[in-house]
């Protein structure tokens, strides 16, 4: 083109060429606040074997869009799809809650851990209020529960009392994330 060539194309404005040169910023794809992850979560809680083609039918989105997102929130440590076994159906003979009170001087993180390594713990919780530790325990049989009472809670010097809350009927056990998921 010669040099003092009118050519009649628009002329952007500064506005329109500074955001021309950046890239639309898209929604993560692991975020819980997803709207697409909160409807695929719903359905996996639901069955955590359902198959993507199936999920993907249902959301009207593609397979590969499904897998991408489980993916993806897999990476982030979002979602993490495992076997429980429901302790209403299962029927354990002991469940019940401690309530904890830690020793001054000993931390509630370091019973949370020696605790959690417990096979029949299935639930730690920090709590405020009344008790430091909320712990749900679940036996097979009242002398194993008996036992780690006796080992794992009253002779421990880093806990300063203990409630034991025996469970009577369980009405209700959902292990899955509270919140507005559908």
């Amino acid at each position: 083109m010669a040099r003092g060539n009118v050519v009649n194309q628009p002329v952007a404005n500064i506005d329109e060429r500074k955001f021309a040169t950046r890239p639309q910023r898209q929604t993560d794809k692991s975020s819980p606040d997803d709207k697409l992850n909160r409807s695929i979560i719903a359905m996996l809680q639901q069955d955590g074997r359902m198959a993507y083609s199936e999920i993907a039918q249902t959301l009207d989105v593609s397979e590969g869009t499904i897998r991408n997102r489980v993916s993806s929130m897999k990476h982030a440590g979002m979602l993490r799809i495992v076997a429980i076994a429901d302790p209403v159906a299962v029927e354990y003979k002991t469940d019940a809650m401690l309530g904890l009170k830690v020793a001054p001087g000993h931390s509630t993180k370091a019973i949370a851990e020696r605790l959690s390594s417990q096979p029949d713990v299935v639930y730690i919780l920090w709590v405020s209020g009344r008790y430091d530790l909320l712990v749900e325990v679940v036996s097979n049989d009242r002398d194993g529960f008996l036992h780690f009472l006796d080992t794992e809670i009253h002779c421990q010097s880093d806990i300063a009392s203990a409630e034991t809350m025996t469970g009577l009927k369980n009405f209700k056990n959902q292990f899955m994330l509270k919140g507005n998921w559908a």
